[in-house]
């Protein structure tokens, strides 16, 4: 499921056949199962098999898809680095909820309250779109103000913003949320539990990768 990019609505990926038993376990169809990156985008640790998640409180499917995900990258190997990208697609309003997103992460409130985060918006329908009831959540929930508001208006937290969203352009990200593996695969999948395995695969295929198997 995706929250797309132009139109906002839900994106279904079509899966491939079966693989038969004689291909590897990691074996995936491009163009079904995955998408190849193009150019291939560097990863943070070359040591690592990286896995981006591009995503938005704003979007609801990124809401669903949350505790699905967190409980998956919290079971991936010590080879495996998992890390979210808040993305905007050029809205003012999403810009201010991924400057949340990173402002939590410099107060150390991210982990506590990140499910938080999207239950305020899509369920309990509060405005964290705009900065000032923002702050006034965030206080409540027990966040420092002084040093929330100083890093969400930061240089810092600002070009994290933009940084994000460069690499949304980079991935060629239409819709949230999407997975990305090793900066070479863009995830496929008609539904959340399926857009994981296919990820697992991946990564095992990044991993044979790394280790010069064909």
């Amino acid at each position: 499921m995706k929250f797309a990019r132009r139109s906002f609505v839900t994106t279904i990926f079509a899966l491939g056949a079966a693989l038969t038993v004689a291909m590897p376990s990691w074996a995936q169809t491009v163009g079904k199962d995955y998408t190849l990156i193009s150019p291939a985008q560097p990863t943070e640790d070359a040591g690592k098999i990286e896995v981006l998640e591009f995503f938005s409180y704003g979007c609801p499917h990124c809401a669903d898809f949350n505790p699905l995900v967190t409980a998956w990258a919290a079971k991936l190997p010590g080879d495996v680095v998992f890390r979210k990208v808040p993305i905007t697609f050029g809205r003012a309003a999403w810009a201010n909820i991924a400057k949340l997103y990173y402002a939590l992460k410099v107060t150390g409130d991210l982990d506590r309250l990140e499910s938080d985060v999207f239950k305020a918006i899509h369920n309990d329908r509060i405005n964290l779109f705009d900065e000032k009831s923002l702050l006034e959540w965030v206080a409540k929930k027990g966040v420092d103000q002084k040093k929330f508001a100083e890093a969400f208006n930061s240089f810092g937290v600002m070009s994290q913003v933009k940084r994000g969203d460069q690499m949304a352009q980079a991935y060629k990200i239409q819709g949230v949320p999407a997975l990305a593996v090793d900066g070479k695969y863009l995830v496929g999948g008609k539904d959340f539990n399926e857009q994981l395995a296919i990820a697992d695969k991946l990564i095992a295929k990044a991993r044979s990768e790394k280790s010069g198997k064909k």
